[in-house]
């Protein structure tokens, strides 16, 4: 990244709140329409086409990095449930991955997901791997440095069942496992930010992750829709428990 802030100008355009209607909608459902039309009137959409990013989400962490200073240069980055890879192009920017700047030291991004994930310069990928299975805890461990990361990103969620409750709650004991993932492979002192959709076991999470990290903060970014119940938690000062 050239800069560490993302200027409001890249997003304010008069094309960007152009109210904009799909064609050929025939045959599509209420849902699907809605989300065509949603898609071509988000700024962030927009934004991500300029950018080259892979999906909109990039803007979610840009603002989360920003704000926090997460992601230095050399720094040993695992992003999980990585497809299509919008975080990962964040992180092996910020961390200088590719060596792109040779006066700055050169970070390690990894990506797992059980989906293929195309290939990034700068960026290990495992595609088709399950972060919970102790195989792919083995394979971060022979890939990183030192076999440690500073920091664990986490975008992932469970494939929709219909049923809100029970998504939130998969979704709730999918980041539980990377409380399990950082006692292996986290640093003292590193940084874990994972996605969960608010809900009645929220505060079991937050729990679970201040009992090992010093400070735990609940984060709405502006990219993140209004009408979402998808918030994020930034976990930092990890303290591994003896």
């Amino acid at each position: 990244m050239q800069s560490s802030s993302f200027p409001k100008r890249y997003l304010h355009t008069t094309l960007a709140f152009m109210k904009k209607i799909p064609h050929n909608l025939k045959g599509k459902t209420t849902s699907d329409q809605n989300w065509l039309v949603r898609q071509l009137n988000d700024p962030y959409v927009k934004a991500s086409r300029v950018h080259n990013y892979r999906c909109r989400s990039a803007f979610k962490l840009l603002e989360i990095v920003d704000k926090y200073r997460l992601l230095k240069p050399g720094d040993n980055v695992i992003d999980c449930g990585a497809a299509p890879g919008a975080w990962s192009q964040i992180a092996v920017q910020r961390v200088n991955s590719t060596g792109a700047n040779a006066e700055l030291p050169r970070g390690t991004v990894i990506g797992i997901d059980l989906l293929n994930i195309a290939p990034l310069d700068g960026a290990h990928f495992l595609s088709s791997h399950d972060i919970t299975d102790p195989f792919t805890h083995a394979r971060l461990q022979d890939l990183l440095p030192n076999a440690k990361a500073d920091v664990i990103l986490s975008d992932m969620a469970p494939n929709a069942s219909g049923c809100k409750d029970m998504d939130k709650e998969k979704l709730i004991t999918m980041c539980l496992t990377l409380i399990d993932l950082s006692e292996k492979i986290l640093k003292p002192g590193g940084s874990l930010v994972c996605k969960y959709w608010d809900g009645f076991l929220a505060h079991t999470l937050q729990n679970r992750l201040s009992a090992v990290f010093g400070c735990v903060r609940s984060l709405k970014p502006k990219a993140s829709r209004k009408e979402s119940a998808e918030k994020y938690f930034l976990g930092q000062m990890y303290k591994r428990i003896k």
